[in-house]
Parts: C-alpha cells; structure tokens; sequence
C-alpha cells in the first residue's frame, strides 16, 4: 500500500510539474507573439512611404547619405524607396503572422493585401521572361537579381498556404521560369546572381531557386517542380558544401574554385529545403543531410560568436531567420531543440539590451552606442517580426526538453 501510495504521490508531481511546464511554454508564445506583433507595427509607422501604397524606406530615420553594399557593384546610394530584398523581409513577417490564426489572418490580410501591391510594383514585363528588378520599375530601370526573384517566389507561396489564393501560385511558377531561364551548365549547373553576369553561382540565388521550386511542389503537386527543386538540392550539395560541412557563398565559373565566405542563411536555406525532400520523398538521405548541415552549421557560427550573450554568430539578423527556418524545419522531425534555443536566446538578449528610442533592434543585436545611434535597416527590423511569430507559434508545441530562457 505504501508503494502505491509513493507511486500515486510520483506520478501526481510529475503531473504538476508537466502542466506547469506546458502554461510556461504557453507562456512564453504568447509574450514572443506580442512582441512580433509590436516591431511589426513599429516597422509599418516608420517605415511606410504613405505617397507609394506598399512601398517603405530602407532606413528609419531616413539616412540619405548612406551607401548599400549589397547590390553589385556596391556603393549604390539610398532611394525614395527600398529596394525589392527589404521589402520582402516585411511580406514574409506578414506571412508568418497570418499562418499564426484565423484573427491573426483577418487582422493582417489588409497589409498583405498592400504588401503584394507594393511588390507587383518591382515587376519588369519589358525584359523576357517576366520578373521582379531591385527597385521599382516606375522610377527605373534595374537589375534582376535571381536571388530576389527566388524571395518573391517564396512570398507568393507562403502567401498561397494561407489564403488559397490561386494568383499567388500562378504568380510563384511565373518567377521560376524566370529563374530558370538563368541555369546553365557553367561550374557543373546553378544560376548565376543576377541576369546577364556569368562570373559566379552562388548559394543565396541557387538556394532560394530550390526552396521557390519545392514550396509550388508543396502547393501544386507538379512533379516538374519537385524534380527542379531536388536538381538545384544536389548540385548545391555537390558544388558548395565545403569540407567545414557548410555551405559556401559561391563558386566562380571561370576556374571552378569555391569563394570560402559563410553566410548564415546559405546553409539554412539548405536544412530547410533538405527537410522538404525528406518529407516529399520519404528518402532519409535527405533527412541524413539536414540533421549534418545543423549540426555543422551550428558549430562553426556558434564558435563565431564574440559576445557570450549571443550563443550563435549574428551575421546579419535576416540571414539567422533562414538559418531559423532551416532549424524549425528540422525540429519538426527530430524535436531536438538546441539550434532554435541558441537562437532565441541571442534574440531575447537583443530585445531586452539593445533596441533603441524607437524601439527598432541594432543590427549587431549588441548594446553598443554606436548601433543604437545609427538608423536602423528595414530587413534587420523586419525580421525581427519573423523570428518572433515563429518562436510564438513554436513554443507551446515544445516538450521533452530544458528550453533556453
């Protein structure tokens, strides 16, 4: 009688303190929720160019004097409006707060609604195949980047999950032909960066391609588009992984030597889209490359952090999203939660030491003067938004594991 009693006291405290691990966990998405809803709406006050509907500023406070580098050739100086690659940072925040519920989808259709406007205005129809330049086509003419056209591919079927809105999957296989129209079989296969500039293939188009491909099989169930998806997958693999494990920026077409450069978000792309096979196919090789790409990637980058607070390396907080979203992925099969709990504890640390007056994050995600003086750049902002939702809707799922706080 007394070994049943114990057993029943046992199991009554095991019990409790599930329950009360599940209203933390409950706990903790709904604060992350709050705060994504919170830097989603500081984005959409400061950001907005109400004279252009859809369209934002690159930096707030606006900082005219400031020279982009992530366009080719760099320097290129600020605009009227941002270019198409923070734009996209704010329709995929979006995207991630409609898939949170049917009130969240009812309470941001509107500013989807606007966002796909503002996009449609990066659409280039003289230049053939159609697709989206880096800035809008009623103030220039501009390149067009696979890379971003790869972001609008992935938009659009993100924005197809959650409202079935047929134009959206149309919209996504018409920037794949796009895309495709740049493969060729210089350094063995893989686009270029932009159109029209052979030198190098690099992991943000090529990685972005597979992921555009996977996500219409995901929405279509065309096998052309799975078959796509997983020759982009392979010759990636293939052609970028370096003998760290990662995944490289790039290699040049002229003498096929890979650029040994590592970007946060290059192999998350990879885990992501590495998941998706998996799932599509049921062939655990896949599965196989996924859970090594975590682990090498979580390795190398969290060996890169300089600053204890930050248990990963915060490269730019955009690329950390992807590797995010990689990690997510992965997390769903194998419920290990250490990757996503690195990350969120370098989030939480940002959010609570270093957002400004206005309440916009520093690009480092560190507290120093001269981040939380400078303005802050759409992409870094908006993802923030991202993160947040993800770790919201993820959190009350999470069990069987000491998350990180």
């Amino acid at each position: 009688m007394l070994y049943k009693k114990l057993g029943f006291v046992l199991c009554l405290s095991v019990g409790l303190a599930l329950f009360n691990y599940a209203k933390a966990q409950q706990a903790d998405g709904e604060k992350y929720l709050q705060r994504a809803e919170q830097i989603y709406h500081i984005v959409w006050q400061r950001y907005r160019v109400p004279a252009y509907t859809g369209l934002f500023k690159e930096n707030y406070p606006d900082n005219k004097r400031d020279s982009l580098s992530y366009m080719q050739g760099g320097g290129v100086a600020e605009k009227r409006v941002s270019f198409l690659w923070p734009l996209s940072g704010v329709l995929s925040s979006t995207n991630a707060l409609m898939h949170v519920s049917e009130s969240f989808r009812s309470k941001y259709k509107k500013h989807l609604d606007t966002l796909i406007q503002g996009v449609e205005l990066y659409g280039d129809a003289k230049r053939q195949p159609f697709g989206y330049q880096a800035y809008p086509t009623q103030f220039e003419k501009a390149d067009r980047y696979y890379d971003d056209n790869g972001l609008v591919g992935i938009d659009y079927m993100e924005a197809f999950f959650v409202t079935h809105n047929p134009t959206y999957l149309e919209r996504a296989k018409q920037v794949f032909k796009f895309i495709e129209s740049g493969w060729n079989n210089e350094a063995g296969g893989g686009v270029t960066w932009l159109e029209g500039h052979k030198d190098q293939k690099p992991a943000c188009s090529n990685g972005m391609a597979t992921l555009t491909a996977l996500k219409i099989y995901q929405g279509c169930k065309e096998k052309a588009y799975l078959d796509a998806g997983r020759r982009y997958y392979n010759w990636m693999y293939t052609a970028l992984r370096d003998t760290n494990g990662i995944i490289a920026n790039d290699i040049k077409t002229k003498d096929g030597k890979i650029n040994p450069v590592y970007w946060t978000y290059n192999t998350g792309s990879m885990i992501e889209a590495a998941i998706l096979l998996y799932r599509f196919t049921g062939d655990k090789k896949y599965l196989m490359q996924g859970k090594q790409l975590a682990a090498d990637s979580y390795r190398y980058f969290s060996a890169r952090s300089k600053d204890a607070n930050l248990p990963i390396a915060i490269d730019l907080p955009w690329f950390v999203t992807v590797l995010f979203r990689g990690y997510a992925a992965l997390y769903q099969i194998d419920s290990d939660y250490r990757y996503i709990g690195a990350i969120e504890k370098a989030l939480n640390y940002a959010w609570e030491h270093s957002r400004d007056q206005y309440g916009l994050l520093t690009h480092t995600w560190l507290p120093d003067a001269e981040g939380l003086r400078k303005p802050k750049w759409l992409l870094d902002e908006a993802c923030i938004a991202e993160l947040y939702t993800r770790l919201g809707m993820l959190r009350p799922k999470v069990s069987g594991h000491k998350a990180h706080n």
